[in-house]
């Protein structure tokens, strides 16, 4: 029992004196000295406090995308084209994510649309000799522009034929959607019209 109580007053008389009071404030001081570095550390490492302000890609070409991008300290990757928009110059950037204006950290990388070519190529349907009230809502809904209508003497009101650039088309051939598509379409009046001609 005896050397229980030595020990004990023994750690408190050691707890209470100078040299361990003195190697506590400097482990304490070490503590946070080394946790003040490290936390510097660690936001100089992730930009924690540096943001760049994402520029403005529409419209651009991949040089000037490319040019812009390295003088910010972004990157760039490239997605899938988009429907094509007349309003937009072909292969020019049509939407970018993330947004201009928004703040993101240095090398960000900055995903972007393009712009296609042009319009794809639609299949012409089968709509000669069906009324003109089934055939134009059907062209129009594929992405075609109904042209001019001419009427020829026939018994039926049906479309006849269908034109494009003054040409007749047949089904099945492949035209750049928003082409315009004219009507041959019969008065309902008249005599019955030789196609073959």
């Amino acid at each position: 029992m005896n050397v229980v109580i030595d020990f004990f007053k023994g750690l408190f008389k050691f707890v209470y004196s100078k040299i361990f009071l003195i190697q506590l404030v400097i482990a304490i001081a070490m503590l946070v000295i080394l946790s003040y570095v490290a936390l510097e550390w660690l936001e100089s490492t992730t930009n924690h406090h540096q943001r760049i302000v994402v520029p403005s890609l529409s419209k651009k070409t991949l040089d000037e995308v490319q040019k812009t991008l390295e003088e910010n300290d972004l990157r760039f990757e490239v997605q899938d084209s988009a429907t094509f928009n007349p309003e937009y110059p072909r292969y020019s950037v049509i939407e970018q994510n993330p947004l201009a204006g928004s703040e993101v950290k240095e090398n960000r990388k900055i995903y972007i649309t393009l712009n296609p070519s042009g319009y794809r190529k639609i299949e012409v349907p089968d709509v000669v000799l069906k009324t003109r009230r089934q055939v134009e809502p059907k062209l129009i809904a594929l992405g075609f522009k109904i042209g001019t209508v001419t009427y020829k003497p026939n018994m039926s009101d049906q479309v006849l034929e269908i034109r494009h650039k003054g040409k007749k088309l047949t089904p099945g051939a492949m035209l750049m959607k928003t082409s315009t598509i004219d009507l041959v379409v019969g008065d309902g009046k008249g005599q019955k019209l030789n196609l073959s001609n």
